[in-house]
């Protein structure tokens, strides 16, 4: 750890280094912020993150949340600490894997397994990279994975935030399946004839050709993997930049997008301008949906 005296840790990042002071008052063998976790953990995996709560956990743990507040002193910080034990490290086969594209594959893939065995991972709200021990290791196995390769460290964050943008998207999209099927007590082939019929009902060629298309062409009903293609096709292209670096032909650093109207955002007339435009935006969108309502009910008429 750094000894450096101008950082001073927020208790929750502290507590998961193992550097935060313990209390001197309280339970001691009973109670600890290693069984706290593991209880609000269980409660998250059986219940939602929605049924974690001080109270929860201090119950679970035949304790009054008062004692539990000696150690983790708020619910922010266990929030943080849950999810540094749901995230876990990365796997070791991605040291015995061979190549960086087939080692940034294996890590999206077990990425993808954190959030189908902890799916309440995806309701922790993202407020920045978590400065935890296992997230770093996570971050560490993907910027390892391109060692060696001539791209900058700025370019090799950039293909690892990649790959864990899949990831979490494609964890997304994969958990809510298992929670639709498994209320509904379906097979996938089931979800997918049912997706299909819903979308085929409510898309209509004259408002959506593209889509309407695709529905038409079965996107829904098939087996490949959407996700899985969109992860092979980046990663496609970073071997193209790749290829290009290594012969000297790199792309300028791209700044971050910038709000044009971020000084003059206080502004009360510049705001109320804004309104009216969010507002004219929803009108329209309201009007097209009648239109499409009325074009259905006249072609039902008239067929």
């Amino acid at each position: 750890m750094s000894d450096s005296p101008d950082v001073e840790l927020p208790r929750g990042v502290a507590l998961a280094w193992g550097i935060a002071s313990s209390p001197q008052r309280g339970p001691k063998r009973e109670m600890s912020v290693e069984k706290i976790v593991d209880a609000a953990v269980a409660i998250a995996d059986a219940e939602g993150l929605g049924a974690v709560s001080m109270a929860a956990v201090a119950a679970r743990l035949g304790f009054t949340p008062m004692s539990l507040y000696r150690y983790v002193t708020a619910k922010d910080d266990l929030l943080l600490l849950m999810q540094e034990q749901a995230t876990g490290l990365p796997p070791e086969e991605v040291r015995e894997v061979d190549g960086w594209r087939e080692k940034l594959q294996v890590l999206y893939g077990a990425q993808m397994h954190r959030y189908l065995e902890h799916p309440w991972l995806l309701e922790v709200p993202i407020t920045g990279a978590p400065a935890t021990p296992n997230s770093a290791a996570w971050i560490d196995a993907g910027l390892v994975a391109l060692d060696g390769t001539p791209l900058t460290h700025d370019e090799r964050m950039a293909v690892s935030l990649l790959v864990a943008g899949h990831a979490r998207w494609a964890g997304m999209v994969t958990v809510g399946y298992a929670r639709t099927q498994g209320a509904a007590g379906v097979d996938e082939s089931q979800f997918a004839a049912r997706e299909d019929a819903l979308f085929r009902d409510l898309i209509t060629a004259d408002a959506y050709p593209a889509l309407r298309a695709a529905i038409d062409a079965g996107v829904f009903l098939g087996d490949s993997d959407p996700f899985a293609f969109g992860l092979a096709r980046s990663l496609d292209g970073v071997a193209a930049y790749l290829a290009g670096a290594e012969e000297g032909r790199r792309d300028a650093p791209i700044a971050w997008p910038r709000d044009d109207n971020a000084d003059i955002a206080g502004d009360k007339r510049f705001r109320d301008a804004r309104k009216a435009v969010h507002a004219a935006e929803k009108a329209l969108r309201d009007a097209r949906r009648l239109e499409r309502v009325a074009a259905r009910e006249a072609k039902s008429r008239l067929g």
